[in-house]
């Protein structure tokens, strides 16, 4: 019998005692799916794939796996694609984010359990991309991010339309009762139009962006159009990299070789001058702390005081996706930023940010999507973290698309326990509620019942909305998505439902928010607070069995990116 060799089907052999035999058993089986004994000598590239009836934003899934496979076997690869877990965001209850770290095991574990030499990830709704990187990292076999890439706009009544930014703008509209129930009903299915992520700067765009930022997608794929033909180049040209990734025709570089200090910061710069989502703070950090990176967010704010934001899309801007890809998309906004990246960072190509940039220096840019940095949207980054008593292990906002009216004010809390109480009482006419005050949510983050929702927007009460109220500051331990706006705080850590200081906030208490000063303050004195926190019930799980037991008792706040404790990497691995 041949000597088995560790490369395509033969790597990792199922154990049954005698490699030999494993081989020839498992070559037996793979021929029941019609390869020949010449196309099982290649190597193999494995492609994640995450399609599902309940995830709309990989509704061309199928598409993207043919076309990685057109580039697998024109390089000389054998693809063999696998499924995993698909987080659709609207479709789960009691959120995605909750299941984010459970499809990062499936990958992992599929990753390192089944036979592959190189591997490409295709995902794209808001909690799938993080899912397959944080998996990626830890299994660390050589791979290749593919977006799905975001929805194009819709049209009512002449208007432009993109999912989510605008559908919130609507639904204000509608609680306001500015707008009525046939025309709420016709935006309905206007919004979202076409296969693919929100149209907007939300999560699922931000993270592809910040994919491109690390250097584990291919350069200029973040923000191609889902149905427009260069998403399934970029799928081929996936495919085809991978391969050669696998036959040792291009560095078989690992995600712990691509993610590194320097490209988290990469990351981090693009995030504040994307504007981008307040999710990617929380994704990032679970992504790098796979591999022993920090993210600190003390340096997040030293970024974003010398970070302006260039990209002028909604919910931060005007535009959306598909026009940031025809201004130039992630190319145009990296040139841009040059002068403040790690130039000396690799990608999955194996050539550096600076020969990318370098690549790529005379190509066309629309500068009123991505700005020049003499002429930002804003002149600092999009998003600040908070300290002080109420967040001693900081809090988030996204300062880009908040109301700067708001961001010295010190209030009465109108405070809401849970999110039943914020659904019961925020409509209520009776409610002792005016402009002026500060909205606080409790018990909504990672281990409470909910799970960290994107339940941070609070909606304005209807009666002030009906009055014209636009904004008002909002604060709580959950999360909010990243297509919507307004003056809103949000991961306070830690968590209510942890015991943290949230937890002893009381209606009628008073806060002073400074985003000048970068604090969050509770004004309670502290024999108060003492008295409050004796009073609070003991911490016990709530979650009696299965996976909701493991997440309960195993993640971590907000600041270590709500991954589970057991699941984080070391330095250097």
């Amino acid at each position: 019998m041949e000597e088995v060799n560790e490369v395509g089907i033969a790597r990792g052999l199922t154990n049954y005692g005698d490699r030999a035999f494993a081989l020839y058993l498992r070559r037996s089986f793979i021929k029941s799916m019609g390869y020949s004994s010449d196309i099982l000598k290649k190597p193999v590239v494995g492609i994640a794939s995450s399609p599902s009836g309940f995830n709309n934003c990989h509704r061309a899934m199928p598409e993207l796996v043919d076309a990685v496979k057109r580039g697998v076997l024109a390089a000389g690869g054998l693809p063999i694609d696998f499924p995993t877990i698909s987080l659709g965001e609207v479709f789960l209850n009691p959120t995605s984010l909750m299941f984010r770290n459970l499809m990062s095991m499936d990958v992992e574990e599929m990753v390192r359990a089944q036979p592959m030499d190189a591997l490409v990830l295709i995902g794209g709704c808001d909690k799938t991309v993080p899912a397959q990187l944080m998996g990626a990292a830890s299994a660390n076999v050589p791979a290749i991010q593919l977006v799905t890439g975001p929805m194009m706009t819709g049209r009512h009544n002449g208007e432009r339309l993109g999912a989510c930014t605008d559908c919130r703008r609507f639904w204000g509209s509608f609680r306001a009762g500015k707008t009525g129930q046939q025309e709420i009903d016709a935006v309905e299915g206007r919004l979202a139009t076409t296969a693919g992520t929100c149209a907007v700067m939300g999560t699922a765009s931000t993270m592809a962006c910040i994919a491109e930022a690390l250097g584990i997608s291919l350069p200029g794929g973040a923000a191609i159009p889902a149905v427009h033909a260069d998403r399934l180049r970029a799928a081929e040209a996936s495919g085809a990299l991978a391969t050669r990734m696998a036959l040792g025709q291009a560095p078989a570089l690992r995600p712990s070789e691509v993610i590194t200090p320097k490209s988290v910061e990469n990351a981090l710069r693009v995030l504040l001058a994307l504007g981008g989502s307040t999710n990617a703070i929380i994704h990032l950090t679970a992504i790098a702390g796979r591999l022993g990176i920090p993210v600190s967010l003390q340096r997040l704010n030293a970024l974003s005081d010398t970070t302006p934001v260039l990209v002028n899309l909604k919910p931060t801007g005007d535009n959306y996706m598909e026009d940031f890809y025809a201004a130039g998309g992630m190319s145009a906004l990296l040139r841009e930023l040059r002068p403040l990246l790690h130039l000396d960072t690799i990608s999955v190509t194996g050539e550096t940010l600076g020969e990318r940039l370098d690549a790529e220096k005379d190509e066309w840019v629309d500068h009123n999507i991505v700005r020049r940095r003499a002429d930002p949207i804003e002149p600092v980054g999009g998003l600040v973290a908070l300290f002080g008593s109420l967040a001693p292990r900081g809090a988030i906002l996204k300062r880009s698309a908040a109301d700067k009216n708001l961001f010295e004010k010190e209030g009465r809390v109108v405070l809401f326990t849970s999110l039943e109480d914020l659904s019961a009482r925020i409509d209520d006419p009776d409610l002792d509620v005016t402009a002026d005050d500060i909205m606080v949510l409790q018990n909504a983050g990672p281990t409470s019942a909910s799970g960290m929702p994107e339940a941070g927007y609070l909606p304005i009460p209807k009666k002030l909305a009906q009055a014209g109220v636009k904004d008002m500051v909002r604060i709580s331990d959950a999360r909010m998505s990243g297509t919507a706006f307004g003056t809103i705080v949000l991961h306070v850590t830690p968590e209510a439902a942890a015991g943290g200081p949230l937890a002893l906030v009381r209606n009628g208490d008073r806060i002073r928010l400074s985003v000048k000063e970068r604090r969050l303050d509770l004004l309670v004195d502290a024999p108060e607070l003492a008295c409050r926190r004796a009073e609070l019930p003991a911490l016990s799980p709530r979650a009696k069995r299965g996976y909701a037991k493991l997440y309960q008792e195993h993640v971590l706040q907000a600041d270590g990116g709500c991954d589970f404790d057991f699941l984080l990497g070391e330095a250097g691995n």
